[in-house]
């Protein structure tokens, strides 16, 4: 799975609010400025966000976007869902309806929907104040083999 632009601005913005904030309306521009996000974009999301209940908008001067729950409660699968973005390995749609003709399941579905399901739940399992406070290592340590990480190089496995 390739997660989408949509998804992963989402999730940068988010983080970005969460660190920024501290309680204060944080504007879109400044959001953009700092992660690199088109403007055009980030409002995009944030209508998402917003009608999603993640997010608040406050008007007039020293307006800007807040978060509707605490940083500790805000996980990054809610953000990916509110962007609307399917966690979901297959190519299936929801339900008996299968994959192939006629209607039947591929000999791989189950694979792949187990892998969605494993991606969700790691996603749900950290809030924006796990990336904020910078516990990922911390909540899922790398230990084992090496192995090629593109963003990172080697790292233990």
């Amino acid at each position: 799975m390739m997660l989408s632009t949509k998804g992963r601005y989402a999730v940068m913005a988010m983080v970005d609010l969460a660190s920024s904030g501290h309680g204060k309306p944080v504007t879109l521009a400044e959001i953009s400025d700092r992660q690199e996000i088109p403007l055009a974009y980030l409002e995009q999301i944030f209508a998402k966000l917003r009608k999603s209940g993640l997010v608040k908008s406050v008007r007039g001067p020293g307006g800007g976007y807040l978060l509707l729950r605490p940083a500790s409660e805000t996980w990054v699968s809610d953000i990916i869902m509110a962007a609307e973005e399917p966690i979901k390995m297959t190519r299936c749609d929801s339900g008996p309806s299968g994959c192939m003709k006629p209607k039947t399941r591929c000999l791989t579905h189950d694979l792949w929907e187990g892998l969605g399901a494993q991606i969700y739940n790691y996603l749900r399992s950290i809030s924006l104040e796990d990336i904020c406070d910078k516990r990922l290592r911390q909540k899922f340590p790398l230990t084992g083999p090496q192995i090629m990480v593109p963003e990172l190089g080697m790292v233990e496995h």
